[in-house]
């Protein structure tokens, strides 16, 4: 590990996780309401995929939250728009991968109010990708805070474990809630599985590569 330059001050809540997409889409809004029109703190909400990004865009004109989009649709304005994601208020949604390479620098004032918030609302096939989200708040030694609010049927639990998201699904509606514990393993589990897989193949095609190249070269190996 490389030691942080300045000591981080994020706050991460606790993990969300519901039974279906609608009361996942009904909390991320909730959740955007509270901070940004409450506390007047921007927030950052990682989506997916574009299709994702678009579906809770339309849930935040329904309630009016005025907010920007970052997708693979807005790359020209990319870098002005994660630019401003930094400013008090101000809502933007963003695919994971959108928007790297620039800092989200906070307004001023925004600090004072707890600084950026991210929502993840659905965990990705690396786990490194998750942590690079959440790594767009608290830069710096500047305040800030995070979030996961998850549905049992997001795409990674349903590809991965879906035996094991669909009983944690119905064991949840029974109790009322999931336990952390129990996200954390299905957590474990899917995205442990699908970087398994990933690395199988990427090394299944480089071992095809170096058969192609032997078979290839018939001037002899290269000086």
């Amino acid at each position: 590990r490389v030691p942080l330059h300045k000591a981080s001050q994020r706050r991460m809540a606790p993990v969300r996780c519901v039974r279906s997409q609608d009361e996942k889409w009904k909390a991320v809004v909730d959740a955007v309401f509270a901070v940004a029109i409450e506390q007047r703190r921007p927030v950052l909400i990682g989506t997916r995929t574009v299709r994702a990004s678009e579906e809770i865009s339309a849930l935040l004109n329904q309630r009016a939250l005025a907010h920007v989009v970052l997708n693979a649709r807005q790359d020209r304005e990319e870098a002005d728009i994660i630019a401003r994601a930094g400013e008090a208020g101000r809502i933007t949604v963003a695919t994971n991968m959108a928007g790297r390479g620039t800092d989200i620098e906070l307004a001023p004032g925004v600090a004072e109010r707890g600084g950026l918030h991210v929502i993840l609302t659905e965990y990705n096939e690396s786990r490194r990708i998750d942590r690079q989200l959440f790594g767009r708040s608290a830069r710096q030694g500047d305040p800030g805070s995070g979030e996961a609010i998850l549905s049992f049927d997001d795409e990674l639990f349903t590809s991965q474990m879906p035996g094991l998201a669909s009983w944690l699904a119905r064991r949840a509606g029974m109790r009322g809630g999931a336990s952390a514990l129990e996200v954390a393993l299905l957590r474990w589990l899917s995205q442990g599985r699908a970087e398994w897989r990933n690395r199988d193949a990427r090394e299944g095609t480089l071992k095809h590569d170096r058969r192609l190249a032997q078979m290839l070269a018939f001037s002899g190996r290269g000086e």
